[in-house]
Formats: C-alpha cells, structure tokens, sequence
C-alpha cells in the first residue's frame, strides 16, 4: 500500500470518500488524459461540495446549473472546490481566473483548458 506522502498515496487520500466511478476517471485522465474523464472528476468534486445535499435530487448535474443559484456553492466552498482541484490535478488556479466560473459547464471548460495551456497530464 502506497504511503500519503507518496504522489499516488496523497491523490488516493484526496480522493478516498469518492465513488469509485470518480477515482477511476481520475486514473483515467492520469494515464491517458482522457478529457471526458477530466470532466467526470471535476463534476463529481464540485457535487461534493455542495452544502445542501436534498438539492442534488432536483438538479441534473448538466452545464447550465450555476454554482452559486443552483448549487448553493458560497464564496468558502468555492475556494474549497478550487483548492481540492489544484492540488489533484497540480495546477495553480487565480482568484482573477476563477471570477468568470459560473456554471458547471464553465468550471469543466476552465479545469480542462488549465491543464491543456500547462501541457500536462495529472499524475496519479
């Protein structure tokens, strides 16, 4: 078993309450960077941090539900999303990028797009 301060080990930490779907699409965008798999792990984190979980029910996760009105995300659980995934995918994200994510759909385009202008692939 790898140990938390290894690479992988900290990822797997990161990741250790996600479904298993979520922790396979992060393998998968780690090998392959497979962008589908990038947006699987993405959505899946921003639903994490929803506060009120009864919302979830009512809401299909597409790219029009905004993160404040829909999600009920506030400025904390913001910057919580923004740091889980620095830190996962070994990006650095600036207060002044993030301003224009609104929606879903725009965090999936703006996590995609970072990881495309650094030419990197996350590693597991």
């Amino acid at each position: 078993m790898e140990s938390s301060s290894s690479p992988i080990g900290a990822k797997a930490t990161l990741l250790r309450h996600f479904p298993g779907e979520i922790r396979e699409a992060y393998a998968r965008s780690c090998a392959a960077g497979d962008s589908a798999a990038v947006d699987t792990v993405v959505v899946g984190v921003l639903l994490d941090h929803v506060p009120d979980k009864a919302k979830l029910a009512a809401i299909a996760p597409d790219d029009s539900v905004a993160l404040v009105a829909d999600l009920g995300l506030d400025s904390i659980a913001i910057a919580q999303v923004v740091f889980f995934l620095e830190d996962l995918f070994e990006i650095n994200i600036s207060n002044t990028e993030i301003l224009g994510v609104r929606t879903i759909g725009d965090m999936r385009v703006f996590i995609r797009r970072k990881l495309a202008d650094l030419s990197i692939v996350p590693r597991a």
